[in-house]
């Protein structure tokens, strides 16, 4: 089975590629992944039916490079996802608009004195979560055609710029260091992902990356394109990863400040993998860090800072993920298991475990057939529901509430 990760779509991959390419390409490339997909433990019972990205997001790009002599490469990918249950751009998650319980009791907590608990309150807590759940719960909710990556660039001698829409470094080492390759509701990012516990790609960002000797390393950097404010939504991140025979060891980091300049998301992930027996043993850990969440604001524009204050607080993470997993792979049958952990370290105590088991079996270089069951154990006000790697799980029906997520699907790779 031809093996399609991020990693590979990255400019790492761009930066291994040979002078025995032509002198100027345009590659069409894609994938279509879809089959039925059962969530349980949802507010109106289970989800069943058709869904798109089970093992990964489908997608159409464009891929190009020209070789300009003397080690010198110019390229660009465009890259655009869809949905193919439906053809639309974008999804939402089965449980709709609804927001983690805790969001709510939170907010209501960090309220004055006098105003906490009053219909007043309560009725606005109501239409700050619908507008919050509508607005900002999905895939591309904006609807852009090149959501996935879009990015111009120069590959050197010594290394490649690239400019545009890309994956962060920090995301790109969870990808490497997860034994799914982020596939399926077993992923490790699965349990941290409503609020997003990673920055997955951004836009406006300028990177650097080269690849040698078994070590490869990235620097990014995002331009906030606030006016009247240089440091905004202004981004910044690095990884560096060694590659030898039976090994890999890597470490990624990212940090953004939000639309006030204030720190916002920050992320350190160490991950490793080792050859041992018939497959590869995968560990990962990584932090969490948000004190000042973003893209909130607009939300506040009649509430007020009363109310944004508090929501603030109820969006904040500070959390531990670790992940563990195994591949094997054996003819066309691949076999992923894994166990994954969010440790919460804020006083509401929203714990998420999962476990299960993916099967892949290739019917050829290009075509196979996954099967995926994982289930989802939320502690304390952990309410996560198993997603996929094309759309997002949304909560379970209340805080506390297990879900189980059995999945059988197809994957052509063009």
């Amino acid at each position: 089975m031809k093996k399609l990760t991020l990693v590979a779509t990255a400019v790492m991959g761009l930066l291994s590629a040979t002078g025995a390419m032509a002198q100027s390409t345009v590659t069409l490339y894609g994938l279509v992944d879809a089959g039925y997909n059962h969530v349980s433990g949802l507010k109106n019972g289970s989800f069943s039916g058709i869904a798109s990205g089970i093992m990964e997001g489908s997608r159409w790009g464009l891929r190009g490079n020209e070789d300009i002599g003397g080690g010198y490469k110019a390229i660009f990918t465009l890259e655009s996802r869809f949905e193919a249950d439906t053809g639309s751009v974008t999804n939402r998650p089965a449980s709709g608009n609804q927001l983690p319980d805790r969001v709510g009791a939170t907010v209501n907590a960090n309220l004055p004195v006098g105003l906490a608990g009053t219909p007043l309150a309560l009725g606005t807590i109501s239409a700050i979560n619908n507008a919050i759940g509508t607005n900002a719960f999905g895939v591309n909710l904006a609807g852009n055609l090149f959501d996935r990556q879009a990015f111009a660039g120069l590959i050197t001698p010594f290394g490649a710029f690239t400019l545009g829409r890309q994956y962060t470094p920090a995301y790109l080492t969870t990808a490497t260091f997860d034994a799914s390759g982020t596939q399926s509701s077993l992923a490790a990012g699965q349990v941290a992902s409503l609020p997003a516990a990673f920055d997955i790609r951004l836009s406006n960002t300028v990177q650097y990356a080269i690849q040698t000797s078994g070590v490869t390393a990235t620097l990014m950097y995002g331009a906030g394109e606030v006016a009247g404010s240089n440091s905004a939504n202004r981004f910044l991140g690095g990884m560096v990863m060694y590659k030898a025979d039976g090994f890999s060891v890597g470490f990624g980091h990212n940090e953004k400040k939000n639309e006030f300049g204030q720190k916002s998301l920050t992320n350190n992930v160490l991950g490793a993998n080792v050859n041992i027996g018939p497959g590869t043993l995968y560990g990962m850990y990584a932090t969490i860090k948000d004190e000042n969440p973003s893209g909130l604001s607009p939300f506040f524009v009649t509430a007020g800072p009363v109310f944004q204050n508090a929501y603030n607080t109820a969006f904040r993470q500070d959390a531990r993920l670790m992940h563990i997993g195994y591949k094997f792979v054996t003819g066309p049958h691949t076999i992923v298991t894994a166990f994954n952990r969010l440790d919460d370290k804020r006083a509401v105590n929203a714990d998420t475990d999962s476990y299960g088991a993916t099967y892949t079996y290739a019917l050829s270089k290009r075509t196979n057939l996954n099967a995926v069951l994982t289930r989802f154990n939320n502690k304390g006000q952990g309410q996560i529901a198993p997603g996929g790697n094309g759309f997002l799980g949304g909560v379970t029906a209340s805080a506390g509430t297990d879900s189980t997520n059995v999945a059988f699907g197809i994957r052509h790779i063009f």
